[in-house]
């Protein structure tokens, strides 16, 4: 006789007890429409979309510093998909890399 369960046992997905998935899976997992959306740009439109949001946030005043930690959160997200398949002085450009546009943003955010 199969299993008819009924309630919210009935539904894996509403099962209190399934093991949820770790946070890289969930966000490779809900990148995927991004990823694939970027994939089909060409490379040039995606590097002038990064190089003009960063000269905004350079030359824009007061504001500017959010157009630079757009950057950083967009670089940091590709970071973070792309850290298990790098090597070492890979990741130790990504990471230089990430730290400096951080640190342009925080010096804009609090200028003397």
């Amino acid at each position: 006789m199969p299993d008819r369960r009924v309630g919210p046992r009935a539904c894996p997905a509403l099962d209190s007890t399934a093991v949820s998935l770790p946070l890289r899976s969930r966000v490779e997992h809900a990148s995927v429409p991004f990823v694939t959306w970027l994939n089909r740009m060409p490379r040039w439109l995606a590097f002038l979309v990064v190089l003009g949001t960063m000269t905004a946030g350079v030359f824009v005043p007061r504001v500017g510093f959010v157009f630079t930690l757009l950057v950083a959160v967009f670089l940091c997200w590709l970071a973070f998909l792309t850290w298990p398949r790098l090597t070492p002085p890979e990741k130790l450009m990504r990471t230089a890399v990430l730290a400096l546009v951080v640190a342009v943003a925080i010096i804009q955010a609090f200028p003397r």
